[in-house]
């Protein structure tokens, strides 16, 4: 009998036989760098004259692989050999391809820490960062593959005399993944494995920065016992391959986490019928945030700051559901600003592979410049208490920033960071506060700190989010217990790790039989 879904714990580092044994990867996969990586299209590995290299964003000297990339031609021939391989991979029983997730679930769990190890090299996570990462990752699994078997059931359906009725769950087609590189595991298996275990087979085209952890991914499905053309590994330009996937005419399906920006241009694009498409190609869209917590003036401010920095600045910010904004009462706003200035100034920036760091680099160089001018337009916009530039070392480290005074509607406060960057915005009362907190186009996360339940009852009600959170920081979704999604510009509220979620990726068929 299965036992139920429980999330995977957490790795505790205050232990020394953890702490070695991570270190213990860390090593392995030093030893690992440098490595080629290979297209991967039904079972077939394919290089090509395009190669890219993946750096470890801590130190920009270090290859961590070098990657072939694909073009189109190579795009077509991955969706041909997906298209074939679904009309046999569609007929295994969904209790079969539940299997294969907690095979490579239990895969994935015994080389844990080496796969944590891998993303504090190349996308320069903390260990705690990549701990949590790898541990989604395996819930994922472990999640969907339980929904899929509870979703091949016999599905209740109101019985009338005379007939006989049986509503399926059928599987789409052919899925182009397309995920992020800020959780490069995580999402990565979520969108791909959620794709697979409903029927579908995919072409996945990973994020350049974090190429390897997908290639690596990809052994352990093959260790899984995935079959060939299940899942297509195609890195390569998003600007070419992505949208070669998303325009072709035999894609039913895309799954996307990413900027608003490229997000709005996939639905776009997937909207247009192509010549021969005999569908409504279905876009499942998780986009930015600008996501705030609003403290209350009768809340506990160690409290309240301790979870804004946690918030703000972990992962360096590189977080969909990362606090940049916190809308504080008048009353406290003083006194909150003072103590997060005090936290944030406390903060250790460096080398992701250091143990006991608070914030490691950001991804690349294009993330480095772009939150870098975000600092300076900040500095016209409100008050700068601490950060406010560059961090020491060889890789891209940028200061934990805290700017104070910043009105609702100045660029730093409207416009997505993604980076160590928040801003402070003085609310006369709560029910301003809420309208702070609104007047963003995303709709993704917040928070509430407050001790006041009729206020958490109204931001209950009018704080437009896809995630709230009362009391907590507004990151650290768990699958299954929270599932995540936002409204307005951050997508299509898809709530990945929860109970609705492999609807999307499935038709309902009902088939009467009269008696």
């Amino acid at each position: 009998m299965m036992i139920e879904f429980k999330n995977e714990p957490f790795t505790d580092f205050s232990k020394e036989e953890n702490r070695k044994a991570f270190e213990t990867a860390l090593l392995k996969v030093k030893a690992e760098m440098g490595k080629e990586y290979d297209i991967i299209i039904g079972g077939e590995r394919i290089k090509t004259g395009r190669k890219v290299k993946s750096i470890n964003p801590s130190n920009v000297d270090e290859v961590i692989g070098i990657v072939n990339e694909a073009d189109t031609e190579l795009a077509e021939k991955a969706m041909q050999t997906a298209y074939e391989t679904f009309k046999s991979w569609k007929k295994v029983k969904p209790e079969a391809r539940a299997s294969l997730l907690f095979k490579a679930a239990a895969i994935l769990r015994r080389k844990k820490h080496e796969f944590s190890a891998w993303m504090v090299l190349e996308a320069g996570k903390s260990w705690v960062e990549a701990d949590a990462d790898t541990a989604e990752a395996i819930d994922f699994m472990e999640f969907y593959g339980r929904e899929m078997i509870r979703l091949s059931e016999r599905q209740p359906l109101v019985r009338i005399p005379g007939e006989d009725n049986h509503l399926y769950y059928r599987p789409l087609g052919v899925g182009a993944i397309i995920p992020p590189w800020n959780f490069p595991l995580a999402i990565l298996v979520g969108m791909t494995t959620s794709a697979i275990v409903t029927g579908n087979t995919v072409v996945l085209k990973p994020a350049t920065p974090t190429n390897v952890i997908a290639a690596k991914f990809m052994e352990v499905l093959h260790e899984a016992g995935v079959p060939d053309g299940v899942v297509n590994y195609v890195p390569g330009p998003g600007g070419e391959v992505g949208e070669y996937f998303v325009t072709h005419p035999l894609t039913r399906f895309i799954s996307f986490t990413g900027s608003k920006e490229v997000g709005l241009r996939i639905n776009e694009l997937a909207a247009k019928r192509a010549p021969g498409q005999k569908w409504i190609k279905r876009v499942i869209a998780e986009m930015g945030g600008k996501d705030g917590i609003v403290v209350d003036s009768d809340c506990d401010l160690d409290f309240a700051a301790e979870t804004i920095v946690k918030s703000a600045f972990g992962f360096s910010g590189q977080k969909c559901s990362a606090c940049s904004r916190v809308i504080a009462h008048q009353d406290i706003y003083d006194e909150l600003l003072e103590k997060v200035v005090a936290k944030t100034s406390q903060l250790k920036v460096g080398e992701a592979q250091t143990p006991g760091i608070d914030l490691g680099p950001v991804v690349d160089e294009k993330a480095y410049n772009k939150i870098l001018e975000y600092i300076e337009i900040g500095k016209k916009e409100g008050r700068l208490m601490t950060g406010g530039g560059k961090a020491e070392g060889n890789g891209y480290f940028i200061q934990p920033t805290v700017f104070a005074d910043v009105a609702p509607d100045a660029r730093i406060a409207q416009e997505e960071i993604f980076g160590p960057v928040v801003a402070f915005i003085k609310a006369k009362d709560f029910d301003h506060a809420l309208e702070i907190a609104n007047n963003t186009e995303f709709g993704l996360t917040g928070s509430v700190i407050s001790r006041n339940r009729l206020h958490l009852e109204k931001a209950r009600e009018e704080f437009f989010v896809g995630n709230l959170y009362f009391n907590r920081k507004c990151t650290g979704a768990l699958v299954g217990v929270h599932p995540f999604g936002g409204f307005n510009m951050s997508g299509t509220d898809s709530k990945a790790g929860g109970r609705d979620y492999l609807l999307l990726f499935t038709q309902a068929q009902v088939v009467s039989e009269q008696l």
